[in-house]
């Protein structure tokens, strides 16, 4: 394991987020590394002393009495009107009842690819496990996808813009082959997951976090797409709007 490679796993490894296959090599990394050793400890101690009860503040009881005071006073509801409310929302439930399953079904599906989505990118993590092409040159990585997915993945360089390309590998998500796109920002890796998507309606960007990492995810040109790294999640919008804006401009 490399410098780069333990200094971006360092933050989970302090949460107790790393399986025990990646915390062992990362421990192992720093035993034999005293500058990622010294990383750990400065973290740890930033840690410890934002925890400290000293930096709480608990606001005063007048406080609570003075919004509690400026809430609207509300008439508990008379024993007819509980009724026919009780009446309206039986109904109203039968219709929806479809509907709700069919949202907390959807809600499921996603939670279930986002959670594959920070698996393949730890794997990537590994030694030897990041890019299968590596290169810097956006039509170099393209094409190598050629013949090897149903659908190229697009893929823009924005060197320039701060997030430098790096290569691009397959993956699997979801049970699907999939391709990713490798950026960098600093030492920190960014992994863009692109997938063919059935729905042809375009998905406004979300940002999501999951075991540590952020998650921008949004939909465009019939592709799906998932960045993920533990990058903030200011400069993660950031990347993503900037591809969705070389993406528009090309």
């Amino acid at each position: 394991m490399t410098c780069d490679e333990a200094e971006i796993l360092l933050h989970a490894l302090l949460d107790g987020e790393l399986d025990a296959g990646h915390a062992r090599e990362v421990e192992e990394h720093i035993a034999g590394c005293p500058r990622c050793a010294a990383l750990l400890s400065a973290y740890r101690n930033m840690s410890k002393a934002m925890a400290d009860d000293e930096l709480r503040f608990k606001a005063p009881l007048h406080l609570r009495q003075r919004i509690e005071a400026a809430l609207p006073q509300t008439r508990a509801p008379n024993r007819r009107a509980v009724l026919k409310g009780f009446a309206m929302g039986s109904a109203v439930s039968a219709l929806a009842a479809t509907g709700l399953v069919a949202i907390v079904l959807r809600r499921e599906d996603e939670q279930r690819i986002l959670s594959d989505v920070v698996s393949a990118h730890l794997r990537s993590l590994q030694a030897g496990h990041l890019t299968d092409v590596l290169s810097t040159d956006q039509h170099t990585v393209k094409p190598w996808f050629n013949g090897r997915l149903d659908v190229a993945p697009p893929v823009v360089d924005l060197t320039a813009q701060g997030f430098t390309l790096i290569g691009g590998r397959l993956d699997t998500i979801d049970g699907r082959a999939i391709g990713a796109i490798v950026y960098r920002r600093r030492t920190h890796v960014i992994n863009l997951f692109v997938a063919q998507t059935a729905n042809a309606e375009p998905r406004t960007a979300k940002i999501e976090t999951m075991q540590g990492f952020n998650i921008r995810r949004w939909s465009e040109r019939g592709l799906n797409y998932w960045a993920v790294s533990d990058l903030g999640a200011d400069e993660l919008a950031d990347f993503g709007s900037k591809f969705e804006s070389a993406m528009r401009a090309g």
